[in-house]
């Protein structure tokens, strides 16, 4: 089963939610953020993304300097029309407003990552990506994360069974698609190879590096296979 052909389901789970609520703001919790914490946020991003100095294009642009830079304006990176249309510069307001539903930031953008709902994970990556910069803001941003907080997030991969190759898997694959979305498929491993492909091939997705792809596939074989031995309320 493609994963295009689940869009109709995904849009009918959003389309119950009787209201929809004001994201909480970034912008006051960047003074508190934690860089540890941010840095996992980016492993969301690995998939399109590189943040290195000098790092190569990927789906999407390299994204050293990012905060305060000027809006599409990586060097030999082909953006959208929506995303030139944006101008101006990525303050950390607009990267907060993008970062939690891209779609309704820039109508028209062609990446297709989720967003961020909780305003402390944002407030993290914006730190985050800001330290990766020759001339980063100040705003405090936290070295190290509470030892008691990041033992209680620590497995937190939504419904995706926890075991080896969860982290690597939750990272790559929640950036676009939901936990569900991604645990009801049931593919052999052939299958699931063939889907990473199709992904690439025809809907424009980045390669899985080694060693994160196999480790993925060896995980959704195991768990989400056929027969999906650990897909939610399932009862053997």
């Amino acid at each position: 089963m493609r994963l295009s052909k689940l869009g109709g389901f995904a849009l009918s789970t959003v389309l119950l939610i009787p209201t929809l609520t004001v994201a909480e703001s970034a912008i006051d919790l960047l003074s508190t953020a934690d860089l540890a914490k941010g840095e996992k946020a980016f492993k969301k991003c690995k998939a399109c993304h590189t943040v290195d100095e000098g790092g190569k294009k990927k789906t999407g642009p390299n994204l050293f300097g990012i905060v305060g830079a000027p809006v599409a304006a990586a060097d030999g990176f082909n953006y959208s029309k929506a995303m030139v249309g944006y101008a101006g510069e990525w303050t950390v307001e607009r990267l907060d407003a993008f970062l939690t539903k891209p779609k309704a930031e820039i109508n028209g953008t062609k990446m297709s990552f989720s967003g961020l709902k909780k305003a402390k994970d944002r407030a993290n990556l914006i730190a985050y990506l800001n330290s990766q910069s020759s001339s980063p803001l100040t705003f405090g941003a936290a070295e190290a994360a509470d030892a008691g907080e990041t033992a209680e997030e620590e497995h937190e991969f939504g419904i995706l069974f926890d075991a080896p190759g969860v982290e690597e898997t939750f990272y790559a694959c929640s950036a676009c698609h939901s936990e569900m979305i991604v645990a009801q498929q049931g593919l052999t491993r052939d299958g699931w190879e063939e889907l990473f492909e199709w992904m690439v091939e025809d809907q424009g997705a980045a390669e899985i590096d080694e060693p994160d792809r196999t480790i993925i596939l060896d995980y959704l074989t195991a768990h989400y296979g056929e027969d999906r031995p650990n897909f939610p309320g399932k009862t053997n």
